[in-house]
């Protein structure tokens, strides 16, 4: 029997509006226009970010940038620089901001439930002054992204809470996943040792820098 799929209904924003209710006032109050001291404090101490944008068409995008704690660089408070470390040349945020320059931040601290999130506009630059206070390894980043702050806020715990994500026995699920050697072979249709892959990818990254 074939099954069909039919697409669940959409609502309207009215009616999305009408089932949520109106926020309290402390979620409006606490939306900022600039990195103050506590975020600055946050950001200093992240060593990871989600990053969304969308091109002009408004297909969306959303990356992850890691590295060092405060390796997010909070320029002024309206502004900051993220470093481009080496990746896999694909350069989707890029293009997007290139279209669209609307940008959204997700900053998270292992082990704290509360997170932080910036949203702004955002712009690609190779000024050699930005690129320096982001060396690492004795090497600079070719290309860093500026992000003029719009709104900084803090997010409560509770997708942090309810997904145990800092919780140690969560890591127990990445006993059930496949290998992405394994992943890649099969997607790709690949007809190598899905360990080959493993080992290659272990290799690079050895070679983050």
């Amino acid at each position: 029997m074939t099954q069909t799929s039919t697409r669940p209904r959409r609502l309207a924003p009215e009616e999305v509006l009408a089932r949520l209710g109106a926020p309290d006032l402390m979620a409006k109050a606490k939306i900022l226009d600039r990195i103050d001291e506590h975020f600055h404090r946050f950001i200093a101490h992240s060593p990871f970010v989600a990053m969304a944008t969308a091109d002009a068409s408004g297909h969306a995008d959303c990356s992850p940038r890691g590295d060092y704690p405060g390796f997010v660089k909070v320029l002024d408070e309206h502004t900051l620089a993220i470093p481009d470390r080496p990746g896999n040349k694909i350069a989707d945020s890029f293009r997007n901001l290139a279209e669209n320059d609307g940008i959204g931040l997700f900053f998270l601290i292992p082990g704290v439930r509360e997170t932080l999130r910036v949203n702004g506009r955002a712009y690609v630059t190779d000024e050699p002054d930005v690129l320096a206070r982001m060396q690492t390894e004795a090497r600079a980043p070719e290309l860093a992204l500026v992000v003029e702050v719009a709104e900084a806020y803090g997010h409560c715990g509770r997708a942090l809470i309810r997904s145990r994500l800092w919780d140690p026995a969560s890591c127990a699920l990445a006993d059930e996943m496949p290998t992405a050697g394994e992943m890649f072979t099969a997607q790709l249709g690949l007809d190598i040792d899905p360990q080959v892959l493993d080992r290659g990818l272990e290799d690079s990254y050895r070679k983050l820098y």
